[in-house]
């Protein structure tokens, strides 16, 4: 292997003076850092003006990489879950919250590397103030250090190749400055072709003119000047589209303006057990029954349908107070119960791009509190919908009495009691089968729930039998002969049902909870319900009536897996990382806390455990300046290799050590030495190259034996 001694003449590729220096001011001004650019691009410089080098080992770089790599990581977990958790603060327009979510993203993807360039600050510093002008590659790959352990291990002296990174960096700093937005100004474009200039400069061919090395060089900034501009209309182009694209991909769950039910088709309803709301309630109060995510009122028979009544545009917007995570639904409202809701947003705003979706909230609910929502709304059948994170977890007050539906008389035409003529047959059917005791609105409701639960079941599967014939509705069919059917059939005829009756009624989409979970409760896919909402002219408030038979719950709970347990786990698993990607979590700070001793840990080693062992290492004297560059240049060995070329045996250049010494010890004077040079040379490169050095034995049999060597070959020259 190749002895890299000081005689060594290999060129160093370095940046040209000021280089590095110029480039950081760049990247600082491009990335919005300039303070910090100016700063790094001091220091830099500043070595030209300052001696001061450290001796620095290989296991100092490396050290001083895993030091730049924790930092990376700290900063990245922070941006990363920073990002999504401040956009709780856009509010506003859809255009605006346009304009924040595309801030937010463009953020989360490219602060890493716009970074990058003080990342590896410490790496880039650590080789410019060593006393080395390389960094040995063992400290940057991970092959290079296997192979080097391999080579001490078989006895062999270890290759020793290093890299200077200062045009490398160079590299990075460019590639981060790009990272920024397109004022469309060309500063960034001309400025990097100025340092690229600039770096290839000392790289020119020699062989042709200067003028023709700068023409070409004019004419390939000149492409690609144009090639930028063309890729920056077609981004803008993208960007114009990217929202449709991915609202045709993500659509939310409930539509607010339509619910189309499952009425009429043969075969089981089938939902999963996929766990979509997590809830927490405080002191151990109970969970809200149902969670409504929307209402309608109008229901078209042909279509097996409920639409809301309103037009989509009928949402108007709720303002946030000023710590701009509250927001105010029904303001003077007393609640009295709290509950924490987790749940995911999983449609996608067409206008702004933002995930959207409905908010499942109690009923009566008047205050949200800790919301990080972008923009909120309502209609006038109580639907919220948000945009926000793709995860959200708010606090929901309630209580009993008003809710933010409107009344039934919002409208000159009452949608709350129509009633579609091909249904009137059966409901009056049904009415008359009742018998009704009495006029009034609790005893008509009593009968109402009195007749279903004694008179129909709960049933997921649909046959044949139970469907619509041409002469009937499948609600019709439900009422009048099947009487078995899921929660869609049961809030349908009592919605209609109490409507024929002269009650106000609409129909309600959303979840029933019932399942503790630890120490709170979790609400599946299968236990979407729909259920009445029926309007109390006394109390002039909307409450829930549900006449689904309460078997329900126990049916559905009884096509639950036995693997069930193992799909909750991966849900908890996919829950905790979402709050981290949205902000909902606070493990970012304990990441970052626990990352901070761990650093300085690693300050600590690079800083004071590396100056005793170099004063412990030291020579008490050192002759010259170049000393200090070379591990093991000390070594006696150099001295036979002198006293050996005096002989004519001078080392080629290029030449190492090994082949040399063969070559000199083929001389028939020096065999008798042959064994005790090779061993020599064996204990010589260990003292270069091991970076665990030589024991204190060693060390004096190496001074020993080269003394030994060095009379023998004076006591040759005497007798010549």
């Amino acid at each position: 292997m190749t002895d890299n001694t000081p005689t060594s003449n290999t060129p160093v590729l370095k940046t040209p003076p000021l280089l590095l220096g110029a480039t950081l001011l760049f990247w600082g001004w491009q990335s919005g850092l300039p303070l910090i650019g100016a700063v790094m691009g001091i220091i830099l410089e500043s070595a030209r003006l300052f001696k001061v080098r450290w001796d620095l080992s290989d296991t100092d770089f490396r050290r001083i990489l895993t030091f730049c790599t924790l930092l990376a990581l700290a900063a990245t977990l922070y941006v990363f879950t920073d990002t999504q958790e401040s956009g709780g603060g856009f509010h506003g327009s859809a255009g605006a919250v346009g304009r924040a979510m595309g801030i937010s993203s463009l953020k989360t993807s490219t602060t890493f590397f716009r970074w990058l360039p003080m990342f590896l600050f410490f790496f880039a510093a650590a080789q410019t103030f060593s006393t080395r002008e390389k960094i040995p590659l063992t400290a940057i790959s991970i092959i290079s250090r296997w192979r080097s352990r391999r080579d001490e291990n078989q006895a062999n002296a270890p290759a020793s190749y290093s890299l200077n990174v200062s045009y490398p960096y160079f590299i990075v700093c460019l590639f981060a400055a790009s990272i920024h937005t397109n004022e469309g100004d060309g500063s960034f474009f001309w400025g990097q072709c100025v340092l690229l200039f600039w770096a290839l400069w000392r790289f020119r061919s020699r062989r042709s003119g200067i003028l023709l090395w700068a023409l070409a060089l004019t004419v390939v900034m000149n492409f690609g000047y144009f090639g930028q501009h063309g890729i920056g209309l077609l981004q803008m182009s993208i960007e114009n589209y990217d929202a449709k694209w991915l609202s045709r991909f993500m659509q939310q769950r409930v539509d607010p303006t339509e619910s189309i039910t499952t009425m009429g088709q043969i075969g089981e309803l089938k939902l999963s057990s996929r766990i979509v709301i997590r809830l927490q309630t405080k002191n151990g109060e109970p969970p809200p029954t149902y969670l409504r995510e929307a209402s309608y009122r109008g229901y078209r028979s042909a279509k097996r349908s409920w639409y809301s009544g309103s037009p989509r545009s009928d949402f108007g917007g709720i303002n946030p107070q000023h710590d701009q995570t509250t927001f105010i639904l029904l303001s003077g409202k007393t609640n009295t119960s709290s509950v924490k809701i987790a749940c995911y947003l999983e449609g996608r705003s067409r206008v702004s791009g933002a995930a959207q979706g409905l908010l499942p909230l109690p009923t009566g609910s008047g205050r949200l509190e800790n919301l990080p929502a972008y923009v909120l709304s309502h209609n006038s059948e109580g639907t919220v919908l948000v945009e926000g994170p793709g995860l959200v977890i708010f606090d929901a007050l309630y209580g009993s009495g008003p809710t933010i539906d409107s009344p039934p008389n919002i409208v000159s035409t009452n949608n709350d009691l129509t009633v579609p003529t091909n249904e009137l047959s059966a409901l009056d059917s049904v009415i008359s089968e009742m018998k009704f005791s009495g006029t009034n609105e609790e005893q008509k409701l009593l009968a109402v729930q009195n007749f279903f639960s004694s008179k129909f079941t709960y049933s997921l599967w649909q046959g044949s039998d139970k469907l619509a014939t041409s002469n009937e509705t499948a609600l019709t069919r439900f009422l009048l002969h099947s009487r078995s059917g899921h929660c869609e059939y049961f809030a349908t005829a009592t919605v209609l049902l109490l409507r024929e009756l002269g009650i106000p009624a609409r129909y309600a989409v959303g979840y029933a909870v019932h399942e503790a979970s630890g120490s709170g409760y979790i609400v599946r896919e299968r236990d979407a319900h729909a259920w009445c909402l029926v309007w109390n002219k006394r109390t002039q408030t909307w409450n829930d009536f549900d006449t689904t038979p309460a078997s329900w719950v126990g049916i559905e709970g009884s096509r639950a897996s036995a693997m069930q347990w193992f799909s909750d786990f991966w849900s908890w698993v996919g829950f905790e990382i979402a709050k981290l990607r949205w902000g909902q979590s606070n493990l970012r700070e304990y990441i970052l806390w626990g990352l901070i001793p761990v650093l300085f840990l690693l300050l600590y080693q690079i800083i004071f455990k590396r100056g005793r062992r170099r004063l412990h290492l030291q020579p008490k004297t050192v002759k010259s300046s170049a000393a200090i560059f070379w591990p093991g240049l000390d070594s006696e060995f150099y001295l036979l290799e002198g006293k050996l070329a005096e002989r004519g045996m001078v080392r080629e250049p290029g030449e190492t050590l090994s082949i040399w010494l063969l070559r000199a010890t083929a001389d028939p004077t020096l065999s008798a030495m042959r064994d005790s040079l090779q061993e020599l040379l064996r204990i010589h490169y260990r003292y270069r190259f091991d970076s665990k050095g030589l024991s204190t034995i060693d060390r004096e049999t190496l001074r020993r034996e080269t003394k030994v060597c060095l009379v023998k070959l004076a006591e040759m020259k005497r007798f010549k």
